[in-house]
């Protein structure tokens, strides 16, 4: 056994859990904004006359939806992605330095 209090060793576990969590958390946010720049730029460089669908969320049906409303959004949800994500590295950044 380590001469270290049980308690102690507890809160290094959750401070390990708490940090995976974090990275894991990071790492699904970049994989989100990669994904969402790929469908920016595929329905940017769309023709004008090109048609779009949209899928229902756990269904196979497809519905048509606008094409420059859907990159307005997609565009929006992107940004909200990126906000996130540096607000997640600026609040890092304020633990290292403390």
């Amino acid at each position: 056994m380590s001469g270290r209090a049980p308690r102690q060793e507890e809160e290094e576990e959750k401070e390990k859990r708490e940090e995976s969590a974090k990275v894991r958390h990071k790492e699904e946010l970049s994989r989100r904004i990669k994904e969402q720049k790929v469908v920016v730029d595929e329905l940017s460089n769309l023709k004008k006359n090109r048609k779009v669908y949209r899928q229902q969320p756990n269904s196979n049906i497809f519905f048509l939806v606008d094409r420059t409303e859907t990159l307005s959004q997609c565009k929006n949800t992107l940004d909200e992605l990126k906000k996130a994500h540096q607000e997640m590295e600026n609040s890092e950044k304020t633990k290292i330095k403390k």
